[in-house]
Protein backbone atom coordinates (compact mmCIF):
# COMPACT_ATOMS: atom_id res chain seq x y z
CA UNK A 1 0.00 0.00 0.00
CA UNK A 2 1.45 3.24 -0.79
CA UNK A 3 2.36 5.96 1.50
CA UNK A 4 0.03 9.07 2.60
CA UNK A 5 1.17 12.25 1.05
CA UNK A 6 0.87 15.15 2.90
CA UNK A 7 1.35 18.96 1.66
CA UNK A 8 2.71 21.27 3.49
CA UNK A 9 2.35 24.88 2.92
CA UNK A 10 4.75 27.77 5.25
CA UNK A 11 6.86 30.29 4.09
CA UNK A 12 9.23 29.59 6.63
CA UNK A 13 12.18 27.04 6.00
CA UNK A 14 12.51 25.49 10.36
CA UNK A 15 8.60 25.34 9.86
CA UNK A 16 8.50 23.35 7.29
CA UNK A 17 11.48 21.11 7.96
CA UNK A 18 10.17 20.50 11.44
CA UNK A 19 6.60 19.23 9.86
CA UNK A 20 8.21 17.16 7.38
CA UNK A 21 10.25 15.29 9.73
CA UNK A 22 7.20 14.82 12.05
CA UNK A 23 5.54 13.20 8.87
CA UNK A 24 8.61 11.34 7.94
CA UNK A 25 8.18 9.77 11.47
CA UNK A 26 5.07 8.58 10.93
CA UNK A 27 5.59 7.41 7.78
CA UNK A 28 3.87 10.05 5.78
CA UNK A 29 5.89 11.72 2.22
CA UNK A 30 5.72 15.22 2.20
CA UNK A 31 5.31 17.84 -0.41
CA UNK A 32 6.48 21.82 0.33
CA UNK A 33 5.52 24.95 -0.46
CA UNK A 34 5.31 28.09 0.34
CA UNK A 35 2.74 30.20 -1.18
CA UNK A 36 -1.00 29.95 -1.83
CA UNK A 37 -0.10 30.01 -5.63
CA UNK A 38 1.83 27.16 -5.18
CA UNK A 39 -0.78 25.17 -2.96
CA UNK A 40 -3.23 25.53 -5.57
CA UNK A 41 -1.10 24.16 -8.21
CA UNK A 42 0.15 21.14 -6.63
CA UNK A 43 -3.45 19.95 -5.30
CA UNK A 44 -4.52 20.49 -8.86
CA UNK A 45 -2.00 18.04 -10.04
CA UNK A 46 -1.88 15.41 -7.59
CA UNK A 47 -3.98 13.40 -4.66
CA UNK A 48 -2.91 14.45 -1.44
CA UNK A 49 -4.05 12.53 1.53
CA UNK A 50 -3.98 15.56 4.43
CA UNK A 51 -2.77 19.43 3.85
CA UNK A 52 -1.39 21.78 6.57
CA UNK A 53 -1.12 24.94 5.76
CA UNK A 54 0.22 28.52 8.00
CA UNK A 55 -2.33 31.67 8.07
CA UNK A 56 0.08 34.17 6.65
CA UNK A 57 1.50 33.55 3.34
CA UNK A 58 3.34 35.56 0.55
CA UNK A 59 0.68 36.17 -1.93
CA UNK A 60 -2.30 35.54 0.61
CA UNK A 61 -3.81 33.63 3.57
CA UNK A 62 -4.76 29.99 4.71
CA UNK A 63 -8.62 31.28 4.97
CA UNK A 64 -8.35 31.72 1.10
CA UNK A 65 -6.87 28.23 0.70
CA UNK A 66 -9.48 26.31 2.82
CA UNK A 67 -12.51 27.95 1.30
CA UNK A 68 -10.60 27.48 -2.41
CA UNK A 69 -10.01 23.59 -1.28
CA UNK A 70 -13.59 23.07 -0.30
CA UNK A 71 -14.49 23.06 -4.20
CA UNK A 72 -11.67 22.01 -5.74
CA UNK A 73 -10.50 19.66 -3.58
CA UNK A 74 -13.30 18.85 -0.91
CA UNK A 75 -12.07 15.43 -0.52
CA UNK A 76 -8.74 16.74 0.90
CA UNK A 77 -8.71 17.44 4.87
CA UNK A 78 -7.05 20.81 5.23
CA UNK A 79 -5.53 21.46 9.29
CA UNK A 80 -4.46 25.62 9.49
CA UNK A 81 -1.55 27.11 11.37
CA UNK A 82 -2.66 30.23 13.40
CA UNK A 83 -0.41 32.39 15.72
CA UNK A 84 -0.63 31.56 19.68
CA UNK A 85 -3.68 32.73 21.05
CA UNK A 86 -5.44 33.38 17.84
CA UNK A 87 -8.74 32.10 18.79
CA UNK A 88 -10.81 34.44 16.21
CA UNK A 89 -8.56 33.07 13.14
CA UNK A 90 -9.12 29.48 14.25
CA UNK A 91 -12.60 29.96 14.28
CA UNK A 92 -13.08 31.56 11.47
CA UNK A 93 -10.67 28.59 9.45
CA UNK A 94 -13.04 25.39 10.97
CA UNK A 95 -16.29 27.87 9.61
CA UNK A 96 -15.06 27.44 5.95
CA UNK A 97 -14.25 24.30 6.35
CA UNK A 98 -10.52 23.61 7.80
CA UNK A 99 -10.53 19.70 9.27
CA UNK A 100 -8.30 21.64 12.77
CA UNK A 101 -6.14 23.79 13.38
CA UNK A 102 -2.73 24.31 15.45
CA UNK A 103 -1.50 27.17 17.16
CA UNK A 104 2.17 28.14 17.33
CA UNK A 105 4.54 27.37 18.76
CA UNK A 106 4.02 23.87 17.80
CA UNK A 107 3.05 20.78 20.20
CA UNK A 108 4.22 17.99 18.41
CA UNK A 109 2.21 15.31 20.55
CA UNK A 110 -1.16 17.57 19.12
CA UNK A 111 0.24 17.63 15.52
CA UNK A 112 1.10 13.65 15.55
CA UNK A 113 -2.94 13.43 16.79
CA UNK A 114 -4.53 15.99 14.16
CA UNK A 115 -2.34 14.31 11.46
CA UNK A 116 -3.73 10.94 12.44
CA UNK A 117 -7.05 11.63 12.92
CA UNK A 118 -6.92 13.39 8.98
CA UNK A 119 -5.72 10.35 8.07
CA UNK A 120 -8.30 8.19 9.06
CA UNK A 121 -10.67 10.41 7.09
CA UNK A 122 -9.99 7.64 4.39
CA UNK A 123 -11.74 5.23 6.33
CA UNK A 124 -15.07 3.52 5.60
CA UNK A 125 -17.56 4.88 8.51
CA UNK A 126 -18.11 2.15 11.12
CA UNK A 127 -22.06 0.31 10.20
CA UNK A 128 -23.44 0.94 13.53
CA UNK A 129 -27.29 0.69 15.08
CA UNK A 130 -27.81 4.01 15.10
CA UNK A 131 -30.28 5.24 12.48
CA UNK A 132 -31.55 8.34 11.41
CA UNK A 133 -34.59 7.61 9.62
CA UNK A 134 -37.20 9.59 7.60
CA UNK A 135 -37.23 10.74 3.80
CA UNK A 136 -38.61 14.30 4.37
CA UNK A 137 -36.61 17.50 2.76
CA UNK A 138 -35.66 18.22 6.42
CA UNK A 139 -33.65 15.18 7.57
CA UNK A 140 -32.10 14.62 4.02
CA UNK A 141 -30.81 18.12 4.87
CA UNK A 142 -29.58 16.83 8.20
CA UNK A 143 -28.48 13.70 7.06
CA UNK A 144 -26.07 15.70 4.39
CA UNK A 145 -24.94 17.93 7.62
CA UNK A 146 -23.90 15.20 9.50
CA UNK A 147 -21.43 13.64 6.46
CA UNK A 148 -20.20 17.07 6.74
CA UNK A 149 -19.13 17.80 9.95
CA UNK A 150 -18.16 14.64 11.03
CA UNK A 151 -15.11 14.77 8.89
CA UNK A 152 -14.16 18.02 10.87
CA UNK A 153 -13.04 18.42 14.22
CA UNK A 154 -15.01 21.71 14.15
CA UNK A 155 -16.98 22.13 17.47
CA UNK A 156 -21.08 21.39 16.51
CA UNK A 157 -23.81 22.63 18.73
CA UNK A 158 -27.11 20.65 17.70
CA UNK A 159 -30.15 22.77 18.50
CA UNK A 160 -33.40 21.10 18.82
CA UNK A 161 -36.34 21.11 20.84
CA UNK A 162 -37.04 17.95 23.53
CA UNK A 163 -37.46 14.51 21.87
CA UNK A 164 -36.04 15.62 18.40
CA UNK A 165 -32.94 13.19 18.76
CA UNK A 166 -30.28 15.46 19.33
CA UNK A 167 -27.86 12.73 21.14
CA UNK A 168 -28.60 10.32 18.32
CA UNK A 169 -27.25 13.19 15.81
CA UNK A 170 -24.35 13.23 18.17
CA UNK A 171 -23.50 9.63 18.36
CA UNK A 172 -24.14 9.34 14.36
CA UNK A 173 -21.08 12.70 14.22
CA UNK A 174 -18.91 10.46 16.50
CA UNK A 175 -19.41 7.08 14.27
CA UNK A 176 -18.91 8.70 10.98
CA UNK A 177 -15.66 10.43 11.65
CA UNK A 178 -12.10 10.16 12.72
CA UNK A 179 -12.65 9.50 16.29
CA UNK A 180 -15.43 6.61 15.82
CA UNK A 181 -12.58 4.26 17.45
CA UNK A 182 -12.36 6.52 20.65
CA UNK A 183 -15.09 6.55 23.39
CA UNK A 184 -18.48 8.90 22.84
CA UNK A 185 -19.02 10.21 26.35
CA UNK A 186 -22.43 11.94 27.11
CA UNK A 187 -23.06 14.06 29.73
CA UNK A 188 -26.61 15.71 30.92
CA UNK A 189 -24.85 19.07 32.36
CA UNK A 190 -28.33 20.01 34.52
CA UNK A 191 -27.89 16.66 36.24
CA UNK A 192 -24.53 17.44 37.33
CA UNK A 193 -24.61 19.17 41.68
CA UNK A 194 -22.74 22.40 40.76
CA UNK A 195 -20.40 21.65 44.26
CA UNK A 196 -19.81 18.30 42.27
CA UNK A 197 -18.97 19.59 38.63
CA UNK A 198 -15.36 20.38 38.46
CA UNK A 199 -14.58 17.03 40.09
CA UNK A 200 -17.29 15.14 37.62
CA UNK A 201 -15.32 17.37 34.53
CA UNK A 202 -11.56 17.66 35.47
CA UNK A 203 -10.80 14.20 37.89
CA UNK A 204 -9.70 15.13 40.86
CA UNK A 205 -6.72 13.75 43.28
CA UNK A 206 -6.58 11.58 46.40
CA UNK A 207 -7.17 14.00 49.37
CA UNK A 208 -7.89 17.40 47.18
CA UNK A 209 -11.54 16.85 49.51
CA UNK A 210 -13.48 15.51 52.26
CA UNK A 211 -14.18 12.04 50.38
CA UNK A 212 -11.88 11.93 47.56
CA UNK A 213 -10.69 8.63 48.72
CA UNK A 214 -8.66 7.60 45.21
CA UNK A 215 -7.54 9.41 42.56
CA UNK A 216 -10.40 9.94 39.75
CA UNK A 217 -10.32 10.47 36.01
CA UNK A 218 -12.96 13.38 34.84
CA UNK A 219 -15.40 13.35 31.85
CA UNK A 220 -12.69 14.68 29.46
CA UNK A 221 -10.13 12.18 30.74
CA UNK A 222 -12.98 9.53 29.70
CA UNK A 223 -13.43 11.00 26.60
CA UNK A 224 -9.74 11.20 25.68
CA UNK A 225 -8.86 10.39 22.32
CA UNK A 226 -12.93 10.58 21.43
CA UNK A 227 -15.85 13.13 21.80
CA UNK A 228 -17.60 14.49 24.56
CA UNK A 229 -21.06 15.14 24.29
CA UNK A 230 -22.42 18.37 26.63
CA UNK A 231 -26.21 17.71 26.66
CA UNK A 232 -28.40 20.82 27.98
CA UNK A 233 -24.73 23.08 27.97
CA UNK A 234 -27.11 25.59 28.87
CA UNK A 235 -27.69 24.50 32.46
CA UNK A 236 -24.29 25.32 33.23
CA UNK A 237 -23.71 27.72 35.83
CA UNK A 238 -21.38 31.12 34.55
CA UNK A 239 -18.59 29.83 37.17
CA UNK A 240 -18.40 26.30 35.22
CA UNK A 241 -18.80 28.03 31.46
CA UNK A 242 -15.32 29.88 32.29
CA UNK A 243 -13.19 26.90 33.28
CA UNK A 244 -15.17 24.74 30.22
CA UNK A 245 -13.90 27.75 28.16
CA UNK A 246 -10.17 27.53 28.97
CA UNK A 247 -10.22 23.81 28.71
CA UNK A 248 -11.04 23.85 25.23
CA UNK A 249 -8.91 26.76 24.33
CA UNK A 250 -5.81 25.16 25.72
CA UNK A 251 -6.83 21.31 25.26
CA UNK A 252 -5.75 20.65 29.15
CA UNK A 253 -7.15 20.20 32.39
CA UNK A 254 -6.09 20.34 35.88
CA UNK A 255 -7.59 17.74 38.04
CA UNK A 256 -8.78 19.43 41.43
CA UNK A 257 -5.70 18.96 43.68
CA UNK A 258 -3.22 18.40 40.74
CA UNK A 259 -0.32 20.76 40.45
CA UNK A 260 -0.09 20.29 36.81
CA UNK A 261 -2.20 20.40 33.53
CA UNK A 262 -2.68 16.94 31.63
CA UNK A 263 -3.39 17.38 27.79
CA UNK A 264 -6.62 16.08 26.07
CA UNK A 265 -7.71 15.14 22.76
CA UNK A 266 -11.38 15.67 23.06
CA UNK A 267 -13.95 17.15 20.19
CA UNK A 268 -16.91 18.74 21.63
CA UNK A 269 -20.23 18.33 20.31
CA UNK A 270 -23.00 20.26 22.52
CA UNK A 271 -26.77 20.63 22.26
CA UNK A 272 -30.02 21.93 24.09
CA UNK A 273 -33.32 22.83 23.46
CA UNK A 274 -33.06 26.51 24.62
CA UNK A 275 -32.29 29.44 22.69
CA UNK A 276 -28.12 29.52 23.41
CA UNK A 277 -28.44 33.50 21.29
CA UNK A 278 -31.36 34.70 23.85
CA UNK A 279 -29.29 33.72 26.91
CA UNK A 280 -26.09 35.37 25.80
CA UNK A 281 -28.31 38.56 25.50
CA UNK A 282 -29.74 37.86 28.45
CA UNK A 283 -26.59 37.33 30.22
CA UNK A 284 -27.11 33.77 31.35
CA UNK A 285 -24.40 32.04 28.35
CA UNK A 286 -21.29 33.46 28.32
CA UNK A 287 -20.55 34.71 24.64
CA UNK A 288 -17.02 33.92 24.23
CA UNK A 289 -18.23 30.23 25.41
CA UNK A 290 -21.14 30.59 23.11
CA UNK A 291 -18.55 31.39 19.79
CA UNK A 292 -16.35 28.62 20.87
CA UNK A 293 -18.92 25.81 20.73
CA UNK A 294 -21.35 26.76 18.14
CA UNK A 295 -18.34 26.74 15.24
CA UNK A 296 -21.40 24.74 13.63
CA UNK A 297 -24.86 24.89 14.51
CA UNK A 298 -27.29 22.09 12.92
CA UNK A 299 -31.16 22.04 13.98
CA UNK A 300 -32.28 19.14 14.26
CA UNK A 301 -36.18 19.44 13.05
CA UNK A 302 -39.75 19.16 15.05
CA UNK A 303 -41.87 15.99 14.46
CA UNK A 304 -44.55 18.30 13.58
CA UNK A 305 -42.08 19.75 10.63
CA UNK A 306 -41.49 16.13 8.85
CA UNK A 307 -44.48 15.05 7.23
CA UNK A 308 -44.88 11.52 6.63
CA UNK A 309 -41.99 10.90 8.71
CA UNK A 310 -44.00 10.54 11.62
CA UNK A 311 -45.98 7.32 9.71
CA UNK A 312 -42.32 6.02 9.04
CA UNK A 313 -41.23 6.46 12.11
CA UNK A 314 -44.42 5.13 14.10
CA UNK A 315 -44.05 1.82 11.80
CA UNK A 316 -40.01 1.44 12.92
CA UNK A 317 -41.36 1.93 16.73
CA UNK A 318 -44.13 -0.45 16.45
CA UNK A 319 -41.67 -3.55 14.85
CA UNK A 320 -39.32 -2.74 17.59
CA UNK A 321 -42.24 -3.43 19.72
CA UNK A 322 -43.25 -6.48 18.51
CA UNK A 323 -46.10 -5.15 16.63
CA UNK A 324 -46.29 -4.35 12.72
CA UNK A 325 -46.83 -0.93 10.71
CA UNK A 326 -49.92 -2.47 9.86
CA UNK A 327 -51.62 -2.57 13.50
CA UNK A 328 -52.19 1.49 13.05
CA UNK A 329 -55.56 2.10 12.01
CA UNK A 330 -56.49 4.59 9.64
CA UNK A 331 -57.92 7.17 11.59
CA UNK A 332 -55.24 6.63 14.13
CA UNK A 333 -52.71 7.45 11.00
CA UNK A 334 -54.66 10.49 10.96
CA UNK A 335 -54.78 11.48 14.28
CA UNK A 336 -50.96 11.21 14.41
CA UNK A 337 -50.37 13.58 11.38
CA UNK A 338 -52.54 16.31 12.81
CA UNK A 339 -51.08 16.04 16.08
CA UNK A 340 -48.26 18.62 17.54
CA UNK A 341 -46.21 16.31 19.41
CA UNK A 342 -44.54 19.15 21.57
CA UNK A 343 -42.09 15.77 22.86
CA UNK A 344 -41.26 15.21 19.31
CA UNK A 345 -39.96 11.74 18.29
CA UNK A 346 -39.82 10.76 22.14
CA UNK A 347 -43.21 11.11 23.03
CA UNK A 348 -43.94 9.33 19.46
CA UNK A 349 -42.58 6.48 20.90
CA UNK A 350 -44.93 6.66 24.33
CA UNK A 351 -47.59 6.95 22.75
CA UNK A 352 -47.24 3.74 20.76
CA UNK A 353 -45.87 1.74 23.57
CA UNK A 354 -48.96 2.72 25.73
CA UNK A 355 -51.29 2.06 22.93
CA UNK A 356 -49.39 -1.41 21.81
CA UNK A 357 -49.75 -2.52 25.60
CA UNK A 358 -53.22 -1.14 25.96
CA UNK A 359 -54.93 -2.47 22.96
CA UNK A 360 -57.45 -5.07 23.19
CA UNK A 361 -57.77 -6.10 19.50
CA UNK A 362 -54.12 -5.36 18.20
CA UNK A 363 -55.14 -2.66 15.89
CA UNK A 364 -54.64 0.83 16.77
CA UNK A 365 -57.68 3.23 16.78
CA UNK A 366 -56.93 6.94 17.48
CA UNK A 367 -58.78 6.53 20.89
CA UNK A 368 -56.28 3.90 21.15
CA UNK A 369 -53.72 6.59 21.41
CA UNK A 370 -54.79 8.91 24.07
CA UNK A 371 -53.58 11.76 22.24
CA UNK A 372 -53.93 14.89 24.73
CA UNK A 373 -55.94 17.82 24.48
CA UNK A 374 -54.27 21.42 24.26
CA UNK A 375 -53.32 22.24 27.75
CA UNK A 376 -55.98 24.53 29.19
CA UNK A 377 -54.93 27.38 31.27
CA UNK A 378 -57.69 28.46 33.89
CA UNK A 379 -59.63 32.23 32.90
CA UNK A 380 -58.64 34.52 35.62
CA UNK A 381 -62.62 35.25 35.88
CA UNK A 382 -63.28 32.06 36.75
CA UNK A 383 -59.71 31.49 39.00
CA UNK A 384 -60.43 34.81 41.23
CA UNK A 385 -62.89 36.10 43.70
CA UNK A 386 -63.28 39.69 44.88
CA UNK A 387 -62.88 37.83 48.33
CA UNK A 388 -60.02 35.71 49.97
CA UNK A 389 -56.64 34.56 50.07
CA UNK A 390 -55.03 36.12 46.50
CA UNK A 391 -52.11 34.97 47.32
CA UNK A 392 -53.35 31.16 48.11
CA UNK A 393 -55.80 31.72 44.72
CA UNK A 394 -52.72 32.68 42.52
CA UNK A 395 -51.13 29.68 43.76
CA UNK A 396 -54.22 27.08 42.55
CA UNK A 397 -54.19 28.43 38.90
CA UNK A 398 -50.29 28.22 38.98
CA UNK A 399 -50.33 24.61 40.15
CA UNK A 400 -53.27 23.68 38.14
CA UNK A 401 -51.67 25.07 34.58
CA UNK A 402 -48.67 23.04 35.96
CA UNK A 403 -50.09 19.85 36.32
CA UNK A 404 -51.82 20.17 32.92
CA UNK A 405 -48.73 20.70 31.24
CA UNK A 406 -46.95 17.87 33.25
CA UNK A 407 -49.95 15.57 32.56
CA UNK A 408 -49.97 16.58 28.75
CA UNK A 409 -45.92 15.76 28.42
CA UNK A 410 -45.53 13.02 30.14
CA UNK A 411 -44.21 14.17 33.36
CA UNK A 412 -41.21 15.05 31.12
CA UNK A 413 -40.52 18.54 33.03
CA UNK A 414 -38.19 19.72 30.13
CA UNK A 415 -41.24 19.37 27.47
CA UNK A 416 -43.89 21.02 29.94
CA UNK A 417 -40.64 24.17 31.01
CA UNK A 418 -41.56 25.03 27.22
CA UNK A 419 -45.01 24.84 27.14
CA UNK A 420 -45.30 27.01 29.97
CA UNK A 421 -42.46 29.46 28.97
CA UNK A 422 -40.40 28.71 32.13
CA UNK A 423 -36.89 28.09 32.45
CA UNK A 424 -36.44 23.75 33.61
CA UNK A 425 -35.04 25.69 36.87
CA UNK A 426 -37.77 28.27 37.10
CA UNK A 427 -40.34 24.73 36.97
CA UNK A 428 -38.42 22.64 39.20
CA UNK A 429 -38.07 25.46 41.57
CA UNK A 430 -41.94 26.03 41.10
CA UNK A 431 -43.12 22.28 41.51
CA UNK A 432 -40.84 22.05 44.88
CA UNK A 433 -42.56 25.76 46.37
CA UNK A 434 -45.69 23.86 45.35
CA UNK A 435 -45.41 20.65 46.77
CA UNK A 436 -46.53 19.05 43.16
CA UNK A 437 -45.42 15.11 43.20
Amino acid sequence: MARPLALVIDDEPDICELLSLTLGRMNIDAEVGGDVATAKRLLLRKNFDLCLTDMRLPDGDGLELVEWMQTRTPGVPVAVITAHGNIETAVQALKLGAFDFISKPLDLQNLRSIIGSALKLREKPRAGSAQLLGESAAMHEVRDLIDKVSRSQAPVHISGESGTGKELVARLIHDSGPRKDGPFVPVNCGAIPSELMESEFFGHRKGSFTGAINDKAGLFQSANGGTLFLDEVADLPLSMQVKLLRVIQEQAVRPVGAAREEHVDVRILSATHRNLSELVRQGEFREDLFYRINVIELRVPALRERGDDILHLAGHILQKLGSSPEALGEDARRALLTYAFPGNVRELENLLERAVTLCPSGTIAAANLNLPAAPRVPAASHALTPAGDLGGQIEDVERQAIVEALEKTRYNKTAAAKLLGLTFRQLRYRIKKLGIE
